[in-house]
């Protein structure tokens, strides 16, 4: 996995997603233990060469990670290993998954494979210079918040993504912006932009939880931004953040456009 990330990267002039072997040890270990996570390698000669995962847990299936050692990319093999995961989702509603958008092996692979294109999307990282907007009070999300979390997803995305909320509290630090005494927003890990999906009823909510969440965490904040969202974008530089490389939301499947504020993760 960290072969993978670090060659493609590295080949269009971007710092990889996964620093060294060890982060791809952790990544690797926290899909592989997760009940709500499938999982498959494809194997040469008895050495792997490359695997596949896809996150089960909510009614959206999403393609977690495909990586391919770099010694055997073009031979087919990511082929099968997205056909492996595909064929365990054929009978989900849809499939999402987040694409380098200078991949060019990958992006064709997934829409010859039946994805499309649904969102441009930015890595966004850095410290915010404000702290949360007037009128908010942004917490960590503990396990009483998951059913306002479910329901806030339901309005926004149109079906919830309770699992991946909970797992996230095993895993990261998730959390959540209260407006009027209410739940109006929530994050799953403002530190890892590969499992941060944010939602928010509007965009000041949003706005809010990502200050707030920034002054609250030791080290930069990251997520990934749908581009399309203009006002936030230009927010976000304002505030600092930078823009780490572009990357692709792509569907197989249903999809609906989320009504609020939000951003995904790699497991969608």
């Amino acid at each position: 996995m960290h072969d993978a990330f670090r060659g493609i990267a590295e080949a269009h002039g971007f710092h990889p997603d996964l620093q060294d072997v060890e982060d791809g040890i952790r990544l690797a270990d926290t899909f592989i233990t997760s009940p709500t996570m499938f999982g498959v390698v494809a194997e040469q000669d008895g050495h792997i060469v490359g695997s596949n995962f896809l996150a089960e847990g909510d009614p959206i299936r999403a393609v977690a990670t495909l990586t391919v050692d770099p010694r055997f990319q073009g031979r087919g093999v990511g082929r099968a290993l997205m056909g492996a995961v595909l064929d365990r989702a054929k009978t989900a509603a849809s499939v999402r998954l987040v694409a380098d958008a200078f991949n060019v092996r990958s992006v064709p692979l997934y829409a010859s494979m039946g994805f499309e294109v649904k969102e441009p999307l930015l890595v966004m990282r850095g410290t915010c210079r404000s702290g949360p907007l007037p009128g908010y009070v942004t917490r960590p999300l503990v396990a009483d918040d998951l059913a306002d979390c479910g329901m806030l997803a339901s309005r926004v995305y149109g079906m919830e993504r309770t699992v991946e909320v909970r797992d996230a509290l095993k895993h990261f630090k998730p959390f959540i912006v209260e407006r009027d005494g209410r739940v109006c927003g929530y994050l799953s890990s403002a530190a890892l932009w590969l499992a941060n999906h944010g939602i928010a009823e509007t965009e000041s909510d949003l706005k809010s939880l990502i200050a707030g969440a920034s002054a609250m965490i030791d080290g930069p904040i990251s997520f990934l931004l749908p581009v399309r969202q203009a006002s936030l974008f230009q927010w976000c530089i304002s505030e600092g953040l930078r823009v780490v490389k572009p990357m692709l939301l792509m569907a197989k499947g249903e999809y609906h456009q989320p009504e609020g504020a939000w951003f995904p993760s790699v497991s969608y």
